[in-house]
């Protein structure tokens, strides 16, 4: 691994620095055990509520499994080995076991091929059967069971294609599969061009095309090849009954591909040549089509020219979110901008809905003008009502209303109607079932919707369960969360008489591990029953205490934090403080001092946690608040001012209740939480060091916007400079640890963003220490990684904070 780097950074810095490459590291031994402890299982429920599946993972993967070759092509990562998409973490193991049982008498495991890795489980909408994935270092292999026979899989095929995405969808009869496959006879994989023909030209004129920072591009003609040879798919007709595969027309790179309700359809979405360099393959030039079931055209929606032109936070002009409409045969909708797709354009409709139903031989309709951008569309078991979401971008707002497409002239119903960042208000997320073709609807009982929500509140989220009238939009809370635990509702699994229902909750506190129940509400008497009934994978760490505390910054905005102490911690005892914090943009005062989270969730240490410094004889204040309040176009202008007063304020108040000891305060974050703890360190002095994991330090390299900023480097280049910590590197108060991953995919987290930030520390004499991890992504998952990570930060901290007397108080300015 290089910890350090030789680098040489234009005409500002010339540096040279010894690179070492040092062995992995493990941190203290019990990190080291709270990492490797066992992972609960995830389990999936069949739509009827009546079966469930739990799939068993291994805490980490080792560096063997995230270094096997990878092809990083058109935004994409590809795996050729198994023909999918790069992916570090698979499941191992599959059990299955009816609802009700749960003492487990009739838990069955499922029987999968020696070293399975297996990629998902997915339940056919009539709850008959279900198949899941293996990925093979000779292909994606389909297997099916069914609820009769659990313990008898059955391979369908051995060529899925995922490497663009889903790689099946089940049939409306749920007796057979849509599936995109590997082309029978593709042939060898292109060869690489090692002298090459000519050089790679771009060229643009005039047309203004902002384009965002995004990795693993198309460089040259060879990239384009090996895509197209691994992109592409056959689509084709997998029965589960064994029965033989049907081809579907011609192999092509499909992006989506989805079967009309009736079955006898297929909405396909195909990109093709020319391609880009810019851009990654989804905003490729595509083809939108109906084919019929042997895969001829039936009807063209559209040729989507590539997504050159498109203002920042803007959207594509014609046909966009193509999808068949629920509760009809084969009907089209598709949504079209109405403001040349530019946010920044004056309009009084920026979307319409449009339909256009079998045999498409009409003019498609439109059947709704949205005032504000068209976020989402949800079906009603009536399938002349839409749920329709929309977000105004100068408010920060969402709304959500219910629409009656057959009777223009009839009101719509408001379900919600909010600022998008006020939890308090948020009524949670509508309940579905599949209907009978296996498409989402709202889940209604006697005109009715249901939601489960977080609930959140002053004191912490307290998830609750509501119903909500289709009529008149009222909303009317069910049950709540009770006091000292976090109990969230899954599902409704049964309506009873007089107001009665049976409800799949996950429950937990701090210290009972989450585990599933059935909870009857309406009724008296015994009204749990235990679904599951896992044990706690780390119980010697329930010591360990945790308390939500509020506080206020200067300016009067509220803020919030989890703080947790050791398991050993004695009261008034001042300990060495670690700040863990991501900033959040929001337009105004109240919904930015709106507590989130809750202090009773079980606490459990895993992966990359920062939480393992409580094993270390640190304090923790976890999710310490950071909002940046204001206009959503300027709001950065004060982004350092804000995040200084929150930091300081977080500080005040571990000092004020005696728990932390102000000279010993260390700060860390990941992402834009990365870009945070630099800025802290370059324009205030409060802490002795930081931890800056996979961040973006330079801000001209980000030049078309970054998070929630509006404006390019030449509207803002002032705000692109000053919120820029490599600008101050001389400016920086104290020692900071930078850890990125070699392989980093994130839009605007280059590698180079750390490898220049840390050339700057060095020559402007500063101490820092910079972490390169081969073949990790934006976040970090091989076993040795993570192990190393965990060594890094705490020894670390403990240098520079917890013995920061030993080393001085360097303060520089």
């Amino acid at each position: 691994m290089r910890l350090t780097l030789q680098l040489t950074l234009g005409s500002l810095l010339l540096i040279n620095t010894a690179a070492a490459q040092e062995s992995y590291k493990l941190p203290p031994d019990d990190v080291a055990k709270l990492i490797d402890s066992a992972v609960p299982p995830t389990m999936h429920m069949s739509p009827d509520r009546a079966h469930l599946l739990f799939l068993e993972r291994a805490p980490l993967p080792s560096i063997q499994d995230i270094s096997r070759r990878m092809l990083r092509l058109a935004g994409s990562r590809i795996d050729p080995a198994c023909n999918g998409a790069f992916r570090t973490q698979y499941d191992h193991t599959i059990w299955y076991r009816p609802l009700e049982d749960a003492d487990n008498k009739h838990k069955i495991k499922i029987t999968v091929p020696k070293g399975a890795r297996i990629g998902g489980v997915s339940w056919s909408h009539d709850s008959k059967n279900f198949v899941f994935t293996n990925a093979t270092d000779e292909g994606t292999e389909l297997y099916v069971s069914s609820v009769e026979h659990p313990d008898a899989p059955r391979l369908l095929t051995n060529r899925l294609n995922s490497v663009t995405g889903s790689p099946f969808d089940w049939m409306p009869d749920g007796k057979s599969l849509l599936c995109k496959l590997v082309p029978e006879k593709r042939g060898p994989e292109p060869a690489i061009a090692r002298v090459p023909g000519g050089p790679t030209i771009q060229e643009t004129s005039g047309n203004k095309s902002p384009v965002r920072t995004f990795q693993d591009l198309l460089t040259n003609a060879s990239d384009e090849a090996l895509y197209e040879y691994y992109a592409t798919s056959q689509l084709a007709y997998v029965p589960i009954d064994g029965g033989a595969i049907r081809n579907v027309g011609e192999s092509r790179i499909y992006m989506n591909v989805e079967p009309s309700p009736d079955g006898k359809q297929i909405l396909s979405n195909s990109i093709h040549r020319p391609y880009s360099y810019l851009f990654p393959a989804n905003e490729f030039p595509t083809t939108i089509e109906v084919l019929d079931s042997t895969g001829k055209q039936i009807y063209l929606v559209a040729e989507v020219p590539i997504a050159e032109n498109i203002p920042i936070e803007g959207v594509r002009t014609g046909p966009r979110n193509c999808s068949w409409k629920t509760g009809e045969p084969a009907t089209l909708l598709w949504v079209e901008a109405l403001d040349g797709g530019d946010p920044r354009t004056k309009a009084e409709y920026r979307d319409k809905i449009i339909t256009l139903a079998s045999p498409f031989a009409g003019a498609p309709a439109e059947i709704l003008k949205i005032q504000q951008r068209l976020r989402g569309i949800g079906y009603m078991q009536d399938p002349k009502l839409l749920t329709v979401t929309d977000y105004d971008r100068d408010k920060r707002w969402t709304r959500t209303r219910i629409y009656n497409t057959a009777d223009s002239k009839s009101k719509p119903v408001v379900l919600d109607d909010r600022s998008q960042n006020d939890r308090y208000k948020d009524p949670g997320a509508i309940l579905t079932r599949p209907d009978s073709s296996g498409r989402r609807v709202a889940l209604e009982h006697e005109g009715y919707i249901y939601r489960s929500g977080a609930g959140a509140t002053p004191n912490g989220e307290r998830p609750m369960l509501s119903r909500q009238s289709v009529g008149d939009g009222k909303l009317e809370e069910l049950w709540r969360c009770e006091e000292g635990c976090y109990e969230s509702v899954v599902d409704v699994a049964a309506f009873g008489v007089h107001g009665q229902l049976s409800v799949i909750t996950r429950h937990e506190t701090p210290t009972m591990p989450p585990n599933y129940r059935m909870r009857g509400l309406g009724v008296s008497g015994n009204n749990i029953n235990q679904i599951t009934n896992d044990a706690d994978p780390q119980p010697q760490i329930r010591g360990i205490k945790k308390q939500l505390v509020k506080y206020k910054r200067p300016d009067g905005v509220e803020l919030s934090a989890t703080l947790y102490t050791p398991a050993d911690y004695k009261e008034g005892t001042r300990l060495p403080l670690v700040v863990w914090a991501y900033p959040l943009e929001f337009n105004d005062a109240s919904t930015a001092g709106q507590v989130s989270g809750s202090p009773n969730r079980f606490t459990r240490i895993a992966g990359l946690s920062h939480l393992t410094f409580l094993t270390q004889g640190y304090a923790v204040m976890d999710n310490a608040t950071m909002p940046i309040v204001g206009d959503p176009e300027t709001m950065n202008d004060t982004f350092i001012e804000q995040v200084v007063a929150s930091a300081k304020a977080a500080i005040d108040k571990a000092v004020e209740m005696g728990v932390a000891d102000r000279n010993r305060a260390g700060v860390g974050g990941h992402s834009y939480g990365a870009f945070m703890t630099a800025n802290l360190l370059a324009h205030c002095d409060l802490f002795k060091a930081g931890c800056a994991r996979s961040g973006a330090y330079n801000r001209t390299l980000t030049p078309f916007g970054f998070q929630s900023e509006r404006r390019s480097l030449w509207e803002a280049p002032k705000i692109y400079n000053d919120l820029s910590p490599f600008m101050f590197a001389n400016k920086v108060s104290a020692p900071l640890l930078m850890i990125h991953g070699e392989a980093d995919s994130n839009q605007g987290t280059f590698p180079i963003q750390s490898q220049r930030m840390f050339a700057a520390l060095k020559g402007n004499g500063k101490t820092a220490r910079l972490v390169l991890l081969p073949n990790e992504d934006h976040g970090y998952t091989a076993r040795e990684s993570v192990m190393h990570v965990q060594a890094e930060m705490i020894g670390w901290f403990d240098k520079y904070v917890k013995n920061a007397q030993q080393h001085g108080e360097s303060r520089e300015k």
